[in-house]
């Protein structure tokens, strides 16, 4: 809730603490520019998925979930030890795998789904168009995330969403070796779409696309 500055000076948060409405104001500019960073990364994202398409068709779309889940613990895996290694030999960063990581979730998703073909069978546009589906339906997870949260993520080392997104595929295999069965937890793919969002988080902290 937001309130007026000149009726109300003061008001609480969630947690009962008294907070300066100013807060409030402070609130509404910094989700939209959010929503307008989210785009512009996904944006590059989207068109690289794209001309990976022209150029290799959809070949991906015979990888099994585990299959997919392994390239993405890769990719995280990797954006780990650059971030711990203080030499490195190869000049690069760790932009080029949160991409990839995104990517190949959206395929995860698609996968999901559409289930596994032993063919490649869309084209281009078809597979563009449940891409956008997909991140669609992850950007709305994370504006309604952002809105409870207060866009909390801005405070957080990129270190430490690349060990939630470790954490999340470590949830994946188990689920993955669980043959898909959760009791009390959150479905595959909304682990899923938290790395995709913890993903675009991290290259919006590093001042991607900017």
């Amino acid at each position: 809730m937001y309130f007026n500055l000149n009726s109300l000076l003061l008001t609480r948060d969630h947690f009962g603490r008294i907070v300066h409405s100013k807060n409030y104001y402070t609130k509404i500019p910094l989700m939209k520019n959010t929503s307008q960073e989210y785009d512009k990364v996904i944006g590059i994202c989207r068109d690289l998925f794209s001309k990976k398409m022209t150029d290799y068709g959809s070949a991906w779309r015979i990888l099994r979930l585990p299959s997919l889940t392994d390239q993405i613990f890769i990719k995280a895996q990797r954006i780990r030890s650059l971030q711990e290694n203080e030499v490195r030999k190869v000049d690069e960063d760790e932009t080029g795998e949160f991409i990839g990581i995104i990517n190949y979730c959206i395929m995860a998703l698609i996968q999901l789904e559409l289930g596994v073909v032993d063919q490649p069978d869309l084209n281009t546009e078809q597979a563009v168009k449940f891409y956008d589906e997909k991140i669609a339906v992850t950007k709305e997870l994370m504006e309604n995330k952002n809105h409870d949260y207060g866009e909390a993520w801005r405070e957080m080392r990129v270190s430490s969403l690349t060990d939630l997104i470790l954490q999340k595929l470590l949830r994946v295999k188990q689920i993955e070796d669980n043959r898909g069965k959760t009791l009390v937890s959150e479905g595959i793919d909304a682990n899923y779409q938290d790395m995709i969002n913890y993903s675009v988080f991290a290259l919006i902290l590093m001042k991607f696309g900017q």
